[in-house]
C-alpha cells in the first residue's frame, strides 16, 4: 500500500517533534478497514492481503517513504498548564490525495515516545473501534473530524485496570496542529518559533491570511470561525466531547480524540458522561464557551506577531475573541432554526419572526429538559408527517407549542420539511448501543459493531435496520460515565 507522503511538519525547528519509530506489533491481525476512505486516498490496496495491510499499519514494516515523528505540544487540561506531546502517536507522513489534498496518516497506540511521560505507548482494542466508529459517524453526520481508515490489533497485552488486547488506529487528519502545539512553542520563550508556526498553518490551512494586513490576526479569527461552526453542529445532534482542553482542538476545525466523548439521550443543557469532568466543565452547554476560553488561549500564544505593541495586540486579540460569543449565538439560532423548519418567509416582518422563532426554540427546549425528552427523537418526531402516538406529545403545554410552530412553517411547509431532514439525524450513536457493540467485538464478535456501523453512517437516510437504532436506553442499558480510554 504506497503513500504519497510528504514530510513538510520536518521542515519546522527541531523542538517541534522527535523521531522516533513504532514498536512493531507481536501477531497484527486487521480488525477493520474503511475500503471507501482509502479509495478517496488512492491507495492502491486491492491487490494487498489483510495480512499485509495489517503489517504496514502496525509499526512492523513502515510504508515506503514513511518518516515517523512524534509532535510536541502542550496544553491547558480542566484549566491547568501542562507540557505534552504525541505520548502514543507516531505520524508516518502527510499523504497527498489524487485531489491534491495533504492529509497525516498516524499511528496511535504504536508504542511510547519522549512524550510518553512514563505511559507504555499502547492503546487498547475496545478505545480504537470506538474512535473508529465515532469519527466516521461524524464524518457521515456532516461534522468536521478526523478520519479512521483502520484498526489493527497488535496481539499485545495492554494493562490497565484489566489486561486488554492491544490494537493501534491508522488516524487520518487534515493535520495534528492543536491549540497546544502553540502553546508549546509560545512556552519556549522564542518568539520565531512561534512565527515559524503561524507561517507553517497559514500556508497548510488557510492561505489567504498570508495576504491580510496582520496575518496573525487574521490566523486567529479564522480559527474561531472554524470552531464557531464546529461546536454548533455538535449541538446540533447532541454530542459531548467531554475533554476539551486546549491540545484537544485542532487548527483546522476538526474534532479529534473522541476518549470520553458521548451523544446525549434524554435532553439537559448540563449532561456530562465523562468520568474525568467531575465539575462539568465540558457539559453539553458549557461547550461554546469552553471552546471561546481556548481561543482566548490560542490568542495569547500570539500577541507578539500581532503587534509589538503588547497593549495594542491584547485590545485587537481581545476584539477576535470576545465576538465568538455573538458569532456563536447567531449560528446556533441558525443551526436550531433549521432543525425545526424555520425558514423565512418574504410576506412576513422579519423582526416578527425572529422573536417568534426565539420563542419557539426556547419553549420547545424547555419543554424537552422538563419532560426528560430524547433530543434526537424529539426533532425526528417533528420532521414525520405525523407525530408519534406517545403521551409526551399529548400534553397540553406540547400541543400548543405544536400548534404555533405548525402555523409558522405552514407557508412553506414542503422546503421546511426537507431542511428539517438535512438537518435532524435519524440515528446517532447511542452510548448503550456503542457499548453492546464494543463489547462483543472485545470478545472476538463483530457483527454487532458492523451492523451499527452501517446504520451510522447513513444517518439521514431510512434502511430497513434504522428503527432498531433510533431507541432510547432503557433504565437498565443506560450509560451515565464513559472514560477515556488510556
Amino acid at each position: 500500500m504506497r503513500f504519497q507522503f510528504e514530510h513538510s511538519y520536518q521542515q519546522l525547528p527541531d523542538c517541534f517533534f522527535s523521531r522516533v519509530a513504532p514498536l512493531p506489533a507481536s501477531q497484527p491481525l486487521l480488525v477493520i478497514f474503511n475500503h471507501a476512505l482509502a479509495n478517496t486516498l488512492g491507495l492502491d490496496w486491492s491487490a494487498l492481503s489483510d495480512e499485509a495491510i495489517a503489517t504496514a499499519l502496525s509499526g512492523v514494516t513502515l510504508p515506503e517513504n514513511a518518516d515517523p515523528i512524534a509532535q510536541a505540544y502542550a496544553g491547558h487540561q480542566f484549566g491547568h498548564f501542562t507540557q505534552l506531546g504525541d505520548g502514543r502517536a507516531h505520524l508516518l507522513g502527510e499523504h497527498r490525495t489524487p485531489q491534491g489534498e495533504r492529509l497525516d496518516i498516524q499511528l496511535k497506540g504504536a508504542g511510547p515516545t519522549p512524550y510518553a511521560r512514563r505511559g507504555d505507548g499502547r492503546a487498547a482494542l475496545g478505545p480504537m473501534l470506538r474512535e473508529y466508529l465515532i469519527s466516521e459517524a461524524m464524518h457521515a453526520l456532516n461534522i468536521p473530524t478526523t478520519r479512521s481508515l483502520a484498526v489493527t490489533a497488535t496481539g499485545d497485552p495492554v494493562y490497565r485496570e484489566d489486561v486488554l488486547a492491544g490494537a493501534v488506529l491508522t488516524r487520518v487528519a487534515q493535520s495534528h496542529l492543536r491549540f497546544g502545539t502553540f502553546q508549546y512553542t509560545a512556552s519556549t520563550g522564542q518568539p520565531e518559533f512561534t512565527q515559524h508556526l503561524l507561517n507553517y498553518a497559514i500556508n497548510r490551512h488557510f492561505p489567504d491570511c498570508a495576504n491580510h494586513d496582520n496575518p496573525a490576526l487574521a490566523f486567529l479569527q479564522a480559527v474561531c470561525d472554524k470552531h464557531v461552526t464546529l461546536v454548533t453542529d455538535w449541538l446540533r445532534v447532541g454530542f459531548i466531547h467531554g475533554v476539551m482542553n486546549t491540545d484537544n482542538m485542532t487548527i483546522s476545525g476538526e474534532t479529534i480524540d473522541y476518549g470520553p466523548c458521548a451523544f446525549m439521550d434524554t435532553y439537559h443543557p448540563d449532561t456530562v458522561f465523562s468520568s474525568i469532568d467531575r465539575q462539568g466543565r465540558y457539559a453539553f452547554a458549557n461547550q461554546p464557551t469552553m471552546a471561546q476560553w481556548n481561543c482566548a488561549r490560542l490568542a495569547e500564544t500570539l500577541l507578539p506577531l500581532i503587534d509589538s505593541d503588547t497593549d495594542q495586540a491584547i485590545k485587537q486579540a481581545e476584539a477576535c475573541v470576545n465576538g465568538f460569543s455573538n458569532q456563536f449565538t447567531r449560528a446556533w439560532r441558525q443551526m436550531m432554526a433549521n432543525k425545526l423548519g424555520l425558514i423565512d418567509s418574504e410576506a412576513q416582518d422579519d423582526s416578527q419572526n425572529n422573536s417568534q422563532d426565539n420563542s419557539l426554540i426556547e419553549d420547545l427546549l424547555q419543554w424537552m429538559q422538563t419532560n426528560q425528552a430524547d433530543y434526537t427523537n424529539t426533532f425526528v418526531a417533528l420532521t414525520a408527517e405525523h407525530l408519534p402516538d406517545d403521551s409526551i406529545y399529548h400534553t397540553r403545554e406540547f400541543q400548543q407549542w405544536h400548534s404555533a410552530w405548525q402555523t409558522r412553517i405552514a407557508p412553506h411547509l414542503p422546503a421546511a420539511k426537507q431542511t428539517m431532514k438535512d438537518n435532524n439525524p435519524l440515528v446517532i450513536p447511542r452510548n448503550h448501543q456503542v457499548a453492546h457493540a464494543l463489547s462483543a467485538a472485545e470478545s472476538g464478535d463483530m457483527a454487532p459493531f458492523m451492523a451499527l456501523l452501517f446504520v451510522l453512517q447513513k444517518p439521514y437516510q431510512t434502511t430497513s435496520d434504522t428503527k432498531k437504532y433510533q431507541s432510547p436506553p432503557a433504565a437498565s442499558e443506560r450509560v451515565y460515565q464513559t472514560f477515556c480510554g488510556t
